[in-house]
């Protein structure tokens, strides 16, 4: 018997089919490796036990996790749909094909590519697309070579050379942006003459007008837009604006709020797609589906996108394609809406509820999925209070806040998301009660201090009893919102 949904914006699944799946599964992988059974079924042990506040992470539907385990999985792919590179591939057209007319129907999209790997994948992908199309040399010009697709080994020589001379402004990492746009040492940081937009110092808020300054100044052939840590919306409109004056490239990068964007949560000048050349994603994180990428883009990058393999990209992977056919398709569901609205309203949640117990946020609360918590109040790193909370059954990840004077790696900040407890279930209450066990974690942690006396950036103590108090009121949360309910290992 099909047992009815979860919660209001999960998708139903039968328990008792789905547990007879995985049981199954199980006992076939453990005839080989038990080690690795032994492993699978922790993992989800340890996530149905932890309050994973992770805002780039969430709980994909078991029609998702199953689809990645099949025959596609053997079969080569390479090229697109109807012009592949090997025999036999009719099935892996048809999967493809529909993974990108769910993606062109959810985001009222020209055209969507569904082959990246990741994130980073669709970024490369984007970023050859667009200087395929937008750059013309003219030493190669008259040779009659007009676009990078045109060029010869020899062109190519003189192509890496001159590729120096390309320009990506992007957000910078401390404001919020991703590795992938620009970050020095990331291969995009490397492809082009890069510059890095922030936030207004005083608010947190991204500046248009002094990006608008920056851009007229730089002339990039990219504006990267998008981020992995900005708590806000971005007014996407403007920013194509911009883009339009200095004759740039609008590329937005939106792996984190895509689920918002495809639960039509974010409209207008705030949805990427209507505004943007190229936009990029993930298909987990706030999308709820397999971990992968894809690229959506105007008809005049279209061709340029889809030659992402073997531009970029090796071999599709023709199972994970799948299973986007799948998450897209849950993602057209009317429940989704449902599901991307609760992730914003929980999120302001968590947010008012650490005000209001004295944490400090990144920009004073939040629009989209994620709040981003200033620890450097408590006197703690973001390493420190990133442990400090696992240790009591929270699960997060340290991130830079802007200016952040502890540098990327022990950072001052906590980023924190919706996402995956929304999926189970959680509502308004229960985020402000996540809120009060996360402000009484912190502060009820101290930095140790070194041999020299001086405060540890990566040790910390907790007051007795703390860590354990805090495990047993997380358990009653997530015991009240059970992860795969019915999902029976055995």
């Amino acid at each position: 018997m099909t047992v009815p949904a979860p919660t209001a914006v999960t998708p139903a699944f039968d328990a008792a089919t789905a547990s007879a799946a995985y049981r199954n599964a199980l006992q076939v992988i453990g005839a080989v490796e038990p080690r690795i059974a032994d492993a699978i079924g922790a993992e989800l042990a340890d996530q149905r036990g932890s309050l994973k506040l992770i805002a780039s992470e969430n709980y994909a539907s078991p029609a998702v996790l199953l689809t990645m385990g099949n025959w596609l999985s053997d079969k080569y792919a390479e090229g697109t749909v109807g012009h592949r590179f090997y025999a036999g591939c009719q099935n892996v057209d048809t999967v493809e094909a529909l993974a990108a007319e769910h993606a062109r129907e959810l985001f009222g999209a020209a055209h969507a590519y569904v082959q990246p790997h990741s994130g980073i994948d669709a970024n490369l992908v984007a970023f050859w697309a667009v200087l395929a199309q937008k750059v013309e040399l003219p030493a190669l010009t008259k040779a009659g070579a007009k676009h990078v697709n045109d060029l010869s080994d020899d062109d190519w020589a003189t192509l890496r050379s001159a590729l120096g001379d390309q320009r990506m402004l992007g957000m910078s990492l401390d404001a919020g942006g991703h590795l992938t746009h620009g970050f020095r040492p990331n291969i995009s940081g490397k492809m082009f003459a890069q510059s890095s937009y922030g936030t207004d110092p005083e608010t947190g808020l991204l500046d248009y007008a002094a990006l608008r300054a920056q851009a007229r100044e730089f002339r990039p052939l990219i504006l990267m837009a998008g981020y992995s840590a900005y708590p806000r919306k971005v007014d996407f409109a403007a920013m194509r604006e911009i883009a339009d004056e200095v004759d740039a490239t609008l590329v937005v990068d939106m792996a984190h709020f895509a689920g918002l964007v495809a639960g039509k949560v974010f409209r207008g000048d705030f949805d990427p797609v209507p505004h943007a050349h190229v936009v990029t994603s993930t298909t987990h994180k706030s999308l709820r589906g397999p971990r992968g990428g894809l690229v959506l883009a105007q008809p005049e990058f279209a061709d340029a996108v889809d030659r992402g393999c073997p531009m970029v990209l090796g071999g599709p992977l023709p199972h994970v394609m799948a299973a986007k056919a799948v998450a897209l398709a849950e993602a057209r569901m009317p429940m989704f809406a449902d599901y991307a609205q609760a992730v914003v309203d929980n999120a302001v949640a968590l947010a008012e509820g650490l005000m209001r117990r004295g944490v400090r946020l990144v920009t004073g609360g939040t629009d989209n999925h994620l709040v981003l918590l200033d620890v450097s109040t408590f006197g703690l790193t973001g390493r420190q209070a990133e442990s400090a909370l696992l240790d009591a059954g929270i699960v997060t990840n340290r991130n830079s806040v802007p200016a952040d004077p502890q540098g990327a790696w022990y950072t001052s900040g906590i980023r924190l998301g919706t996402p995956a407890l929304t999926t189970r279930g959680f509502g308004a209450d229960d985020f402000d009660r996540t809120a009060a066990l996360i402000a009484d974690v912190l502060a009820g942690t101290s930095p140790t201090t070194t041999s020299a006396g001086e405060p540890s950036r990566a040790k910390y103590t907790m007051d007795d009893g703390l860590a354990d108090r805090t495990r047993a009121a997380a358990a009653e949360l997530l015991d009240a919102h059970p992860l795969y309910p019915g999902l029976d290992l055995g």
